[in-house]
């Protein structure tokens, strides 16, 4: 018979975010009558001549080239802009600012029906090079003060599209996780004369929490995960942004990004939908060198029908409960390494026990 649930009441300290995280793993198990999600497994076409971001096709501005790579574009219908127009900044209350910037798509492969699991070595190195690129250039720009990479895959994190592709925002806006992450590196570097980031991935090194490791990179959820099975990719050395990373290092976090979501795949053998952020220095000319690059995911399932959904405690109250333990979401990720479910094989990433597959 399965065992009963942990009981606890507890409160967790997010060392990033500098907020408490409760934890009812108690509660995650509770009947449930609410409203459920069939797994969406299907397969898409190679090629589908409605999507925007298939190679060749026509987009609202533009055409797609026969592209064979990972590819970006300017997006059609930018947050920011790069000739957006000046606004009344107004008063102390009603404040306003510009949202000059660019807005970017970058696509991870030609084929429609390809997610990052199905990605080759070279090829998962290839989006990650590119990301780094375009970190570079849009760093650049006198109007960009952070660069947001981000991948939401899945219609149940709201995705518009299924083609494999992230997106890129540059603008003026320090997103408030990041900016907060920046202080509160900031003021631990300042404390203990430590890195923030290192602290934490020597301390999950330690733990049970490790699902994959590289020479370069530990995958873990962290002691202080605000959701069931998230899941963060530490650094093993200081860094502060993609543009910090050699290039054996970019491709090794294209591995490590694929050995996750191939772990999120066969946890329950379905796609497994998520939001990803590449947490990364801001670009406003201020001194970032003690920021904990990191990149996290977010997946919205506790079970594969059921949604966490943000509700009273989250919007309303402004704190996350989390009504799993980050120890055993670990372990049940653990014990689902590579193949692929649908037998498409990862290579070059370290299972927990130490061997490389």
């Amino acid at each position: 018979m399965p065992s009963e649930p942990r009981v606890a009441w507890e409160q967790r300290w997010h060392p990033l975010r500098e907020e408490w995280v409760l934890y009812t793993p108690h509660r995650g198990g509770r009947p449930w009558i609410g409203e459920t999600h069939e797994p969406d497994d299907s397969e898409p076409p190679a090629h589908d001549p409605a999507c925007a971001l298939c190679p060749g096709n026509e987009r609202l501005r533009g055409r797609n080239p026969d592209y064979e790579g990972a590819y970006w574009f300017a997006n059609d219908l930018p947050c920011f802009g790069p000739d957006a127009p000046a606004v009344d900044p107004g008063d102390e209350l009603h404040r306003a600012r510009d949202a000059r910037g660019a807005a970017e798509v970058v696509c991870h492969h030609p084929h429609h029906g390809k997610t990052f699991v199905d990605l080759t070595d070279d090829e998962a190195a290839a989006v990650v090079d590119l990301w780094t690129e375009r970190y570079n250039a849009l760093a650049a720009r006198p109007e960009v003060d952070h660069v947001l990479i981000f991948e939401n895959k899945g219609a149940l994190v709201g995705t518009s599209n299924p083609h494999p592709h992230c997106q890129i925002y540059a603008g003026g806006l320090i997103y408030g996780h990041v900016e907060r992450e920046a202080n509160s590196a900031r003021r631990w570097f300042e404390r203990t004369g430590e890195h923030l980031g290192q602290a934490i991935r020597r301390r999950e090194e330690e733990g049970p929490r490790a699902i994959a490791r590289s020479a370069e990179f530990l995958a873990c959820v962290p002691w202080f995960a605000r959701q069931a099975y998230e899941v963060f990719i530490l650094p093993r050395r200081p860094v502060a942004s993609l543009a910090d990373l050699s290039a054996s290092e970019r491709r090794a976090l294209g591995l490590m990004i694929r050995e996750v979501a191939t772990r999120y795949d066969n946890l329950w053998r379905m796609p497994m939908p998520y939001v990803m952020a590449v947490h990364q220095a801001p670009t406003d000319g201020r001194d970032h060198s003690t920021f904990p690059f990191h990149v996290e995911f977010h997946p919205p399932l506790r079970k594969p029908d059921t949604l966490k959904y943000l509700a009273g405690p989250e919007i309303g109250g402004g704190s996350m409960t989390n009504e799993s333990d980050p120890d055993e979401k670990a372990a049940e990720l653990r014990a689902v390494a590579g193949p692929h479910y649908k037998k498409r094989e990862p290579a070059g990433i370290q299972t927990d026990n130490g061997r490389t597959r």
